[in-house]
């Protein structure tokens, strides 16, 4: 689990395309402290295993399911990438309740300056447009944003200065892909609702356990 807040903004030092998929390597500082071979550190929104570390920099193994589905299949050397470890059980929650696992890859569409701020409008997936409500969350490469605006076909988010010098998404030109992520609790919600719509008793115990989110015992 993580927050979405990013830690730090790491730089690609090696990509390794293999049959089976991929290895990456990431030089970086602030993620490695504490770190250890098997943790979870979010790289561009995906929660990726570490499989090897060093005094500067990590290394992660991406599967073919990851390749396909996310941005991660294009990095290349040199490219900058959002970094979070996962959230330790007494640290604070930030930003909102973000499992690195990525709904879909959005387009960045346009991007305008607001005063300091910069407005960024997004396109994305049909399959994840009902998950999407001003004010609410999602998650751009890793990075837990408000979402502004609604569009039909996307959504406009809004940086503030420091969150632009502290992300990826600012220096990304038009054009350029995102890995997003919606709100957890959105899909928890319709599934609870698709569940209660079918039963005229309304929320019961049994119910809960055919939705899934209890276990029979």
């Amino acid at each position: 689990m993580f927050t979405g807040i990013i830690e730090e903004v790491g730089t690609v030092r090696r990509v390794v395309h293999r049959p089976g998929g991929a290895e990456i390597t990431i030089a970086c500082r602030t993620v490695l402290e504490g770190t250890r071979l098997g943790d979870s550190i979010s790289v561009d929104g995906v929660c990726l295993t570490v499989t090897d570390c060093t005094t500067d920099g990590f290394t992660v193994g991406l599967q073919p399911v990851t390749l396909e589905r996310t941005t991660l299949g294009q990095l290349k050397p040199g490219d900058r990438v959002n970094l979070e470890r996962a959230l330790a059980v007494n640290g604070r929650l930030g930003g909102h309740y973000v499992q690195g696992h990525v709904d879909g890859v959005g387009r960045i569409t346009s991007k305008q300056p607001h005063g300091e701020a910069m407005i960024v409008r997004i396109t994305v997936p049909p399959a994840i447009q009902r998950y999407l409500v001003e004010r609410g969350y999602i998650a751009v490469d890793g990075a837990s944003l408000t979402i502004m605006t609604v569009h039909p076909d996307g959504l406009s988010v809004s940086l503030v200065r420091y969150t632009q010098q502290h992300i990826t998404l600012p220096q990304k030109p038009v054009g350029a892909l995102v890995n997003l992520e919606v709100d957890v609790m959105a899909k928890y919600v319709e599934r609870l609702l698709a569940a209660q719509s079918a039963a005229p008793d309304g929320v019961t115990p049994e119910l809960l356990v055919r939705a899934g989110f209890w276990e029979a015992h």
